[in-house]
């Protein structure tokens, strides 16, 4: 039931006709309570889309009754007027729902830099509005979908209490977050302060871990809402630890869904001086098109590993650095290991291992091949 696995929540969906496909492309989430605490994270790109700023200045309140949700229009880079059409989405849905607009945040996915077709986004929030049923997450999931293939949703369960949550994202997947819409909640009994502390914690290992094209959007959002509804207050580590779980299951959906991708590569790295260490290195190496390539052809080359490693400031001696590939351990001491053709790259996860042999901190950056659908659904059409 994604986003209305937990109690007190509400969601729907519509075709609006925003997008020519004729697909659904609106989305609503109520919170009913009895509780409205929320908190969010956003895109840390300097070009921010009108409905990310929106959303910014609305939960400094740490409240948020509805969600509003639009796809196959981004709101971004359209000025004024595209400020003007995110402040109307909030009003329009505020009465929709009985709230006051201060109350609403807007999300927006789609084509950078045209203004969204208001007449009808007004009518769809509408009609969404009527339609705000229990069952309604997956039907949410679905219509925030852009170049996604398939809708993602997950769900964690503590003791009587239950985090739900959606995602969309594709393309433009890099950190800082990864390109997304994100909804998370929660019928937890917690404070903002305390969702806003689980959330972030959890963001910073799953989504801020997710380096699919090293493409950043100016639209990502992640929020997190807490109706109260179980009437059951788990502590601080029990939120994170499910906030934490259901970000981790969406994050893996995304790079499984990356534009054109046939392989799901985790990078963890090890034996790091630091955890920034060992995340500039994690990233450096999702980061490497010729590796990517290189394992799109089921070619274990870990001489572009080394080099990727190379390019970064962190802590290693050149000499100490070992490298596995689905386990095995084609590179020691900065030079060849086991044979590369014990490697089995037949199968789309691939897990690449690297000992920095450094410290004793480690991170892991989930990231995908670089194929030529990735070229083509990106130059074909805009998205």
């Amino acid at each position: 039931m994604s986003v209305t696995a937990a109690l007190g929540f509400l969601a729907s969906a519509v075709s609006a006709g925003i997008k020519e496909s004729g697909d659904p492309d609106l989305a609503l989430v109520v919170n009913r309570g009895p509780s409205r605490a929320a908190a969010g994270v956003f895109t840390s790109n300097r070009v921010q889309a009108a409905p990310v700023r929106w959303s910014r200045r609305t939960l400094a309140g740490g409240r948020i009754t509805a969600v509003v949700l639009n796809s196959g229009g981004a709101n971004a880079c359209t000025g004024p007027a595209g400020a003007a059409d995110a402040q109307v989405m909030a009003e329009h849905t505020a009465r929709a729902v009985d709230t006051g607009p201060d109350e609403i945040a807007v999300c927006s996915t789609g084509l950078i830099g045209v203004r969204l077709p208001m007449d009808r986004v007004n009518a769809g929030i509408t009609a969404a509005a009527d339609r705000l049923s229990p069952e309604g997450g997956e039907d949410a999931a679905v219509a925030i979908k852009t170049t996604d293939s398939v809708h993602k949703t997950a769900v964690a369960r503590g003791d009587g209490w239950t985090v739900g949550g959606m995602a969309k994202g594709a393309g433009m997947l890099a950190p800082g977050l990864a390109t997304m819409l994100v909804v998370l909640t929660t019928d937890a009994d917690v404070s903002a302060d305390l969702l806003d502390t689980a959330l972030r914690e959890a963001v910073r290992t799953t989504f801020d871990r997710v380096d699919s094209d090293g493409c950043m959007s100016t639209n990502d959002t992640v929020l997190l809402l807490a109706s109260g509804a179980s009437g059951i207050a788990p502590s601080a580590a029990e939120l994170t630890a499910a906030v934490h779980a259901v970000c981790q299951d969406l994050a893996r959906q995304l790079v499984a869904d990356a534009e054109g991708a046939s392989k799901e590569i985790e990078v963890t790295v090890i034996g790091a001086a630091s955890e920034a260490d060992a995340v500039e290195v994690g990233r450096s190496v999702a980061r490497n098109n010729l590796l990517k390539c290189a394992l799109h052809g089921e070619d274990p080359n870990w001489g572009r590993v080394l080099s990727a490693i190379g390019t970064t400031s962190a802590v290693f001696d050149p000499d100490r650095l070992d490298v596995a590939i689905n386990g095995v351990w084609v590179c020691r001491d900065g030079a060849g290991g086991e044979a590369r053709d014990k490697v089995d790259l037949s199968d789309r996860r691939i897990g690449i291992t690297v000992d920095l042999r450094s410290g004793d901190s480690c991170a892991v950056i989930w990231t995908n091949d670089l194929t030529a659908e990735y070229v083509h659904e990106n130059s074909a059409y805009s998205s």
